[in-house]
């Protein structure tokens, strides 16, 4: 079984999902509906329904059913456990969003 981080990891690299996920995060927390969804990312809705697949058993993403539609939102908890994971990990606790050339972050390349 694949841990959170791994799981939520390879939910978003894929081109398509990373997009989807993206417009779910500028929707906020009520979400989108699986038809807007594939026009803000320009995918037919069977496309759609095959990555929200990916994105929710990585719990990036929670559907609810509203009327005759579902409706998907960015699971922000599992966003934020996933870039403190990172930050914690890979940055050694040092914030990795600050300007490239701040103390402790280091030039694109280097170590």
């Amino acid at each position: 079984m694949k841990s959170p981080i791994v799981a939520a990891l390879s939910a978003l690299a894929h081109e398509a999902r990373l997009a989807i996920f993206r417009a779910l995060v500028q929707a906020g927390p009520s979400g989108l509906a699986a038809g807007k969804i594939g026009e803000l990312v320009g995918m037919p809705p069977s496309s759609v329904s095959f990555h929200m697949k990916e994105l929710t058993l990585a719990q990036m993403v929670s559907s609810r059913q509203e009327g005759r539609f579902v409706i998907y939102a960015a699971n922000f908890a599992t966003m934020n456990a996933l870039l403190a994971y990172l930050t914690e990990n890979c940055c050694s606790g040092a914030s990795c969003c600050a300007p490239v050339g701040a103390p402790g972050c280091a030039e694109p390349g280097q170590p």
